[in-house]
């Protein structure tokens, strides 16, 4: 890869672990917002090549909830961003599927998304040809399978690359999500969860599956590590149930639950 930049949710952290020197490597974030009025539900974008000045501004506005001001100082600090995953939303939270359109005019480029179904995905692409988005395609994996989705444009530097993927300059090669692939993801996490070396012991760790996530949690406690025998069990248990399927399918029956309003809002034809 010419590019690559590690999104973490709200942190630059990964950063501290890699050379700034390294060629090709873009520092990049994943920030959360939440405009209650103008919005109502949470959204992420992707912000790229900023520092750590930057960094603590943006994530000021966004604690804030402040969209517009938000927009006004990555365009102030001429930051590339991009509009993440449009049709995931946060768990427990009621989406505003009717103010879809407006963000697509508010930001530049959005998102093909690996770990969204398909048909989310060609939702996508026929709203960005609708506003004249520029796309770009991620992996979003939370377990390091990285490079299985990514985007090809002309660009002697990152700032020319992404510039070219905002005029629409660009081919994405794309993968979308399948059982599979849930299962292999989150048996990649259980693997870090309860590896006795991984780095960040205190952060919490998230599958996209409310319910296995509160199971893992359990399983990996802390106070079990003194009891080996049974933590182990309890890694084994978490294995058994990744590996049923059965997590996998409860996050994509949730994830297609929401397509017949999907559609019928966004006016998208079904395909």
């Amino acid at each position: 890869m010419d590019y690559v930049t590690f999104t973490d949710h709200d942190t630059l952290r990964a950063y501290d672990l890699l050379s700034p020197d390294t060629k090709g490597l873009v520092r990049g974030v994943e920030i959360k917002i939440r405009d209650a009025g103008l919005v109502g539900h949470t959204i992420h974008v992707n912000v790229y090549d900023l520092d750590n000045e930057q960094f603590l501004e943006l994530k000021e506005i966004a604690g804030n909830g402040d969209l517009h001001s938000f927009l006004a100082c990555l365009k102030r600090e001429d930051l590339p961003f991009v509009y993440n995953h449009p049709l995931w939303f946060e768990p427990n939270e009621q989406p505003n599927l009717e103010v879809i359109p407006f963000l697509f005019e508010l930001f530049p480029v959005v998102e093909y998304n690996m770990h969204r179904i398909r048909r989310k995905n060609e939702i996508i692409m026929e709203l960005a040809g609708r506003f004249g988005n520029g796309l770009v395609a991620s992996t979003d994996t939370h377990s390091g399978m990285v490079a299985q989705a990514y985007t090809i444009s002309p660009g002697e530097c990152f700032r020319e690359f992404f510039s070219n993927i905002q005029r629409g300059n660009s081919c994405l090669v794309v993968k979308d999500l399948t059982k599979q692939d849930l299962v292999q993801e989150t048996n990649a996490l259980i693997d870090q969860i309860f590896s006795s070396d991984r780095l960040c012991k205190s952060e919490g760790y998230s599958t996209g599956v409310c319910h296995l996530d509160r199971l893992i949690n359990a399983l990996s406690s802390e106070r079990l590590k003194n009891f080996p025998r049974i933590y182990k069990a309890a890694f084994h248990a978490a294995q058994r149930v990744s590996n049923s399927g059965l997590p996998a399918s409860l996050y994509l029956r949730l994830e297609n639950s929401l397509l017949p309003e999907i559609e019928r809002t966004l006016g998208t034809s079904s395909q």
